[in-house]
């Protein structure tokens, strides 16, 4: 083999071993805008907008979410903050419960538990600046008593109630306190 046959051939090899590369880096960087179903749309699939549903429990390959606890009950709402604030309402009899706001793309926006609430009853109301400001106008008699989140944009996203279940023989009365939890407008 002559030195200029061995250069082409590594020239050739090295061209290959690039393009390999950029090829490799461009789909891996193009994978989240491809997939098909994120969390706010598997959501979506377990009830309607603006209440919550309860998810089923958590059995191994056959999660609602990734990453959802097999200690805990779920119940996810759907929302949009272009129509109007959301009330979160929740009174769960157990000793560990959390809520979770989560985007359109599934990233953690705002989370609250019993404990950082400083009360065994979830009152939380999200909305925008804007709509903050139209409230003020007219407040509602229970505003002082609400966990006020703001947000700038009209966000479009979901929460996830979970509660804890500190033993099986709760799990119903569980459920049915996530089934009466409320994810609407203000009245």
């Amino acid at each position: 083999m002559t030195l200029s046959s061995r250069f082409s051939l590594s020239v050739g090899l090295l061209a290959t071993l690039c393009l390999a590369a950029i090829i490799h880096i461009l789909v891996v960087l193009s994978i989240p805008q491809n997939v098909l179903h994120s969390a706010y749309d598997n959501i979506g699939n377990h009830g309607p907008d603006r209440q919550f549903n309860l998810l089923p429990d958590v059995h191994p390959g056959e999660e609602a979410l990734p990453d959802l606890d097999p200690a805990m009950k779920h119940a996810a709402c759907r929302f949009q903050l272009a129509d109007g604030p959301v009330l979160f309402d929740a009174s769960i009899p157990v000793p560990f419960w959390s809520i979770g706001l989560f985007n359109a793309a599934g990233e953690a926006v705002y989370s609250l538990n019993n404990r950082t609430a400083g009360a065994e009853r979830l009152s939380m109301l999200v909305l925008t600046t804007e709509q903050l400001s139209i409230l003020r106008e007219n407040p509602p008699e229970n505003l002082e008593d609400l966990i006020v989140i703001e947000t700038e944009e009209p966000l479009s996203g979901f929460a996830l109630l979970r509660a804890y279940v500190p033993h099986p023989t709760r799990a119903d009365s569980i459920d049915r306190a996530l089934r009466a939890a409320s994810c609407g407008s203000i009245r």
